[in-house]
């Protein structure tokens, strides 16, 4: 059984109900504590982690591919790739020189804050660094997990539906960024981009929207300036942990 998909509603025989929401919350307390432990890390370490969720073929590892060749110059890149099956995802990102990590979750259908720590460990992430967590092609499981990341960044393609945040609201109310992707497409699809950020400010009026294309690069300045401004974030708050550190040493 993969408790990730949410077993509230679920009727498992021999089980209740009651007992259900007990594991689901037992399995999410666990789940919160594994992810303030990672949160700790990349405090002490300058890291702006970043989890990266879609539904699959939204175009997530394209995008991430590109940003990191635009980006590598100015920013150490490291990158945790989840999928239940294969390491392609992976060797793509390898072969743009940044350093990642292939997480396969077998039946899940989410990455998990434990499965991220483990990943800390061998990836070996350089202080002031990117971390980006492509997680599980799923809008619903990965919604209720903490990973201990600054920002959940949600992908959402133009050929798909633009009620997709009304259908799957939990994910779009989670993440701090849409990135409206594959805007190449918009001239040959009758997809409405104004419906689809009316649906996802619905749901979250927080939520910030770009339009963008990993294959042309539109939008991706902007992106890269909504990372930049971050990271810069995570990088002040190190240099003011360290300043205490030598004061009170």
């Amino acid at each position: 059984m993969d408790y990730g998909a949410g077993l509230a509603g679920v009727h498992v025989p021999g089980m209740s109900q009651e007992r259900i929401v007990q594991i689901e919350r037992d399995i999410l307390s666990k789940n919160r504590s594994y992810a303030e432990e990672n949160r700790g890390y990349f405090g002490r370490k300058g890291v702006l982690a970043l989890n990266f969720v879609s539904s699959p073929g939204s175009g997530k590892t394209s995008l991430l591919v590109r940003a990191i060749n635009d980006l590598k110059d100015k920013h150490a890149i490291a990158v945790i790739e989840g999928d239940q099956q294969t390491s392609n995802d992976a060797e793509r990102i390898r072969a743009t020189g940044a350093k990642a990590i292939q997480v396969n979750t077998g039946k899940g259908c989410h990455l998990d804050a434990h499965m991220v720590g483990h990943a800390l460990e061998t990836l070996d992430i350089a202080d002031n660094s990117l971390l980006f967590v492509e997680n599980v092609g799923n809008l619903v499981c990965p919604a209720a997990f903490d990973l201990g990341e600054a920002h959940k960044v949600v992908l959402l393609s133009t050929t798909e539906g633009e009620d997709k945040p009304a259908k799957y609201p939990d994910m779009f109310a989670a993440a701090d960024l849409m990135l409206l992707n594959k805007s190449d497409l918009l001239p040959h699809l009758d997809f409405d981009v104004g419906a689809c950020i009316a649906h996802a400010l619905r749901v979250n009026p927080n939520l910030q929207t770009l339009i963008v294309s990993a294959k042309t690069g539109e939008g991706l300045a902007a992106f890269y300036a909504w990372v930049e401004a971050r990271s810069n974030l995570a990088r002040s708050d190190l240099a003011r942990r360290k300043a205490e550190a030598r004061k009170a040493g």
